[in-house]
């Protein structure tokens, strides 16, 4: 497996690949991917825009990443900013890295490819922090959150729910730079 870099041209001709795995990975039902195709296409002219794919040996994508800088007027953004206290939006949000999407295919998970994209990924953010979502469901066997976890990531609000998901979510977040941080937790 390779892990490379994408620009964001790069992620738009594998749009259809991207949404894909995004499915695969998240078990969701094939039309509501039109409507995720269409955000995640706009999403590669968000500033500080930085994503990562793991593509096999013969270029089939097996995982990606990527994400950019939070800011006012983004829609999670503002969901997040909402419930957080205003300590919190003063730490959390001021110089935010957004982690929005990273998935591996099913088939392909359990391999160290989302540990190797996010690692890539919080490499190349810009910021002074970095948030991110993910369900709560069945926190200690998600691979999800060991990986988060293993990472530094702790609660910065938990059973939060986004308009229109049923499903409760945990926003994480943790300091940048990573190489700094972790660094630091191994002494």
């Amino acid at each position: 497996m390779r892990l490379v870099a994408w620009q964001p041209d790069d992620l738009l001709r594998r749009l259809d690949d991207v949404v894909a795995v995004y499915g695969e990975a998240m078990g969701y039902r094939p039309e509501l991917l039109q409507t995720r195709r269409g955000y995640i296409g706009s999403h590669v002219r968000r500033p500080g825009f930085r994503a990562v794919a793991t593509l096999t040996p013969e270029g089939r994508l097996a995982g990606f990443g990527y994400g950019y800088t939070s800011q006012p007027g983004q829609w999670w953004h503002d969901q997040v900013r909402s419930a957080l206290d205003e300590p919190g939006r003063k730490h959390w949000l001021p110089d935010c890295f957004e982690v929005v999407e990273l998935h591996v295919r099913p088939a392909a998970q359990g391999h160290g490819l989302g540990s190797r994209q996010l690692r890539a990924l919080l490499a190349m953010a810009k910021g002074r922090t970095v948030l991110l979502s993910t369900p709560e469901a069945d926190e200690r066997a998600s691979r999800a959150w060991r990986l988060y976890r293993t990472f530094g990531f702790t609660d910065v609000l938990r059973s939060f729910y986004f308009p229109g998901d049923e499903r409760a979510f945990a926003i994480l977040g943790r300091e940048l730079p990573l190489a700094d941080r972790l660094a630091e937790e191994k002494h």
